[in-house]
Formats: structure tokens, sequence, C-alpha cells
């Protein structure tokens, strides 16, 4: 009725905004097929960049809601898309905050991490949740994404995360032991945490152990667990899945009751990764060199001047082997195109 008379009376602003009325009311009772339906509506209404990103952040709430990553994910790529034409940084500090959770909801803590960092002194996206709630998923993503300095500098030190991490429970702990059972029971209940809950804690336990063999080039197993309170069969086993996994660089002497540290040479890896992604890189050419050669070939075939070669074709000219020099069949047709 109201978008209606807009139509007959009113001018075009006023019919977005009748339009946009009815796509909040969609979202607000939770109707998500109408919402969206509306949503694509009032887009066709609306010209500036800006009330189209307003769009896209409502189809991002409404996305999160019912935790559809698939439309999360068309969304911020959207959003992305719309910044290319234009658009204010207001907006794109708030387009951090949708994409930092997203990557923390699909277990992504790493580039998570990045965004909440980058956005804690511009956070503006009280739609999501309140500011807290935004340095308490900072405060963990941060936790298994950064090494031991980058966190002190950019968490433990960070006068915005000082000035409300005491205001959160067992938060602060946690931050500086790294260990509190108090948080867990906060974690599991976190619409966006918990299904990653065991996940995450076992990156937490990485951290941990990662830490305390750091200061060790050998240390008894009974000497560690009794430093985390724990029994001595608890942690072999504990230890022996993150070996086993690569989490933990050590090794564990089983007579002697020993773990000895092994950290890995950063050189050497780097050169092993090199080595691997080279031949992965030259296998992945002469496949593609293959495929070109066969292109080429029937082209060359197809040519009207081809059958002067006899029944074997451009064959007669260079063997078909797995060794065919793609040089040579290129130069061919490059000679024939030019003649």
């Amino acid at each position: 009725m109201w978008i209606a008379d807009a139509e007959e009376n009113l001018g075009e602003s006023e019919v977005r905004e009748a339009h946009l009325a009815k796509s909040l009311f969609y979202i607000q009772i939770g109707d998500k097929e109408k919402a969206l339906e509306q949503l694509k509506l009032t887009e066709s209404k609306t010209v500036a960049v800006g009330q189209k990103m307003d769009l896209v952040f409502y189809t991002l709430q409404l996305g999160f809601f019912y935790m559809d990553f698939d439309l999360i994910s068309k969304s911020i790529e959207k959003a992305k898309n719309l910044f290319e034409e234009g658009g204010d940084w207001e907006r794109k500090n708030r387009l951090k905050v949708y994409e930092g959770l997203y990557f923390m909801s699909t277990r992504d803590f790493k580039n998570a991490a990045d965004l909440f960092l980058d956005s804690i002194s511009t956070f503006t996206t009280y739609e999501l949740f309140p500011y807290d709630t935004f340095i308490f998923y900072t405060v963990l993503t941060s936790i298994i994404s950064l090494d031991r300095v980058s966190l002190k500098q950019k968490v433990v030190d960070a006068p915005e995360i000082l000035t409300v991490i005491g205001k959160i429970p067992h938060l602060s702990e946690f931050l500086n032991s790294l260990y509190d059972s108090g948080l867990t029971e906060q974690i599991k209940l976190d619409r966006y945490l918990h299904p990653h809950f065991r996940y995450y804690m076992r990156e937490v336990r990485t951290v941990v152990y990662s830490q305390f063999l750091e200061s060790y080039k050998s240390v008894t197993i009974e000497a560690m667990a009794k430093a985390y309170g724990v029994t001595v069969e608890f942690i072999d086993l504990e230890l022996s899945r993150f070996i086993a996994a690569g989490k933990l660089h050590c090794k564990i002497d089983k007579v002697a009751g020993v773990l000895e540290t092994n950290r890995p040479d950063a050189k050497n890896a780097l050169y092993q990764a090199t080595i691997k992604q080279g031949d992965f890189l030259l296998n992945r050419i002469q496949k593609l060199s293959r495929h070109l050669a066969d292109a080429i070939r029937s082209t060359i075939a197809a040519e009207p001047w081809c059958k002067y070669f006899g029944a074997t074709g451009v064959d007669s000219l260079y063997p078909i082997d797995d060794s065919i020099n793609l040089v040579q069949l290129i130069q061919v047709y490059y000679v024939v195109e030019h003649v």
C-alpha cells in the first residue's frame, strides 16, 4: 500500500525508501527468501554505491544469522567489486569486520586475526556485535595465529585492547597464561566458535607446548607433565599426536623418558618447499605443452595443404611421440600461415 502510494505520488528516492523498509521488515521477521528478493528489488532502484553497499551489509547480516556461508562469500565478493567503483573508508572498515567474522566462522583464524587487528581502532560494526565481543574474537584468533613477539606488540600491549580486556571474564588470564578453564565454556557457547571448539583448543595446546619446548634442547616428560599438572601418560599421548601431525618439532625418547627438540632450519625448509613447488610447476608445464601440441597438430591437420603430405598428414613432418618438439610444430604452422 505504502509502496504503491509512493510510486504514484512521490519521487524515486521515496519509492526506494519504501522498498528498503519492506526489506528490513522481512529481515526482522526472519523471512530469508522474501528478504533477499526484496533486497534485490531495492538494489535495482538504487544508484549510489554507498547505498548499494548498505544493502550488501544487510544481506551479510542475513547470511550470518542463517550461517549461510555461500551467501556470505558471494556478498563479500560483491562488496569488494562495488568498492572498485568507489566507496568510503567507513564502509571499507566495516567490511573488514564482516570478512574477518566469515574467516573465523570457516576456521581461517590467521586471516581473521589480521582483519580484526586492522579494525581495532576503526570499529563501527555494532550491528554485528558490541566492541567487547569484537575484542574477544580478536584476542582468541590472535593467540593461535601470531608469534610471541607479534602477539605482545599487537595484542598484549595494545592500548585499545587493554582498556576493554578486563571487562571480559577470564580473557586476560587466558591471554597471559594461555590456560584458563573458565574461558572454555564461553567459547563453547559462542555461535561462531562453537563448531570449532575442539580444533581451537588443540591449536591453543600446540602453541602452549611449542612455547614450553622453545626454552629447552631436551627436557624430561615428567618435568613437562608436572609443569602442566597432568600425568606423564597424558603428555606422552598428547605430544605423540602433535608430533605425528607435524605440529611439534621434537621426538620422544621413551626409554630415557626425555623429549628432544629438533627445530627445523628455516632456510632448509624454504629450499625443500621451493624444490617441491618447482617440480609441481614443471609437471604442469609439461602437461600444458602436450595439450598445446595436440591442439596445434589438429589445427594444422585441418588445413587443405596437409593432404599433400600423404595419409599421415602433418605427422609425416614431425612424428608423434612423448618428446614432441612443440617449437617445431609452431614453426611449421607459422611458415604455412605466412606463405
